[in-house]
């Protein structure tokens, strides 16, 4: 059993440490097209953190696992919301920006929604679902450019850029190749041992599928985004903090189960409708927070009743 857990591990460190060749690999191929790095953070780097996810779930759903499929997800992004957010805005609270107010988090909203309806139509998620689902990825991807352009002046920065890609051009574009391949390579190996290896302990000590990823999975392939927030709350970034949970939290849902579903329909337990109502309902008392005192931020007290409310889903899903 002991065995069971160290490869559990070493799997999520190879997951992690691919997401970090893979979006370093893609990063510095990105900026010698001079791609502004704004939109470098908002599509390629929020979509690496995902990556762990993204093997976990796509690894679960061709093995024949769809409760891990799911269950990964679902609890990654309960997972990423209550206890990651709470923690950030315990360290620092964390402010609004209007876009996120009013665009953002009801949008992140909306697509939880649309998913659990489309999860629960016919208990599955079909090839036309995950077509549905990935289209809505590409126009959020199309959104976030958009928003990262709007009001921006790239000129100067441009400029600043290109000097600094050329000290940087000893990073040659092979590096960047094998970056990209190993940092694949590092996710498939790791997503494999993770769900092999989860697997087996649910099985040793007869636990579902659900609770072993909703859980032990769910949180070990949050830890990309966990770092991610933890340090921008420290540094006092608020926009990161925020922005890289509801990005991911939106990525999962729509990219990560549409794929998986595009390669293989996914069955979906009914069980995990509790789960969506943490998950819905976290998200909407998020929208409530730039309303009530202290308005437009997410208090250390708000924080707080995040991590309580994550502790009570965690004691739900044990209990019963």
């Amino acid at each position: 059993m002991a065995v069971w857990i160290i490869l559990i591990v070493l799997g999520f460190i190879l997951l992690i440490k691919g997401a970090d060749f893979l979006v370093e690999g893609a990063s510095n191929i990105a900026k010698k097209f001079h791609i502004p790095e704004i939109i470098i953070g908002l599509t390629i780097v929020s979509i690496g953190t995902s990556m762990p996810e993204l093997f976990v779930s796509i690894t679960s759903a061709i093995e024949g696992y769809p409760d891990m499929a799911i269950g990964n997800i679902v609890g990654s992004n309960i997972a990423n919301l209550l206890l990651i957010l709470g923690m950030s805005s315990i360290i620092r609270s964390i402010k609004f920006k209007r876009e996120t107010r009013l665009i953002e988090i009801p949008m992140c909203l909306g697509i939880s929604l649309l998913f659990v309806l489309l999860c629960n139509l016919g208990h599955d998620i079909t090839r036309f679902d995950a077509g549905i689902l990935i289209v809505l990825f590409v126009l959020f991807i199309l959104y976030t450019i958009i928003m990262a352009k709007k009001g921006e002046e790239f000129d100067k920065e441009d400029d600043d850029e290109k000097v600094v890609d050329k000290t940087k051009a000893s990073k040659s574009t092979i590096k960047d190749i094998v970056f990209l391949i190993l940092g694949a390579v590092l996710l498939k190996f790791g997503g494999d041992l993770t769900v092999n290896n989860a697997v087996e302990v649910a099985k040793h000590f007869g636990l579902s599928e659900k609770l072993i990823s909703v859980t032990i999975l769910a949180i070990g392939t949050s830890l990309p985004e966990l770092v991610t927030s933890v340090s921008a709350a420290f540094k006092g970034k608020s926009d990161i903090a925020i922005g890289n949970i509801l990005g991911s939290n939106i990525f999962n849902m729509l990219l990560i189960i549409g794929v998986s579903a595009m390669i293989k329909p996914i069955v979906y337990n009914v069980s995990y409708n509790l789960d969506m109502i943490f998950l819905i309902g976290g998200t909407l008392v998020l929208s409530l927070f730039p309303i009530i005192p202290p308005k437009n931020k997410m208090s250390r007290g708000n924080g707080l009743v995040y991590v309580i409310i994550y502790i009570g889903y965690l004691i739900s899903i044990f209990v019963k």
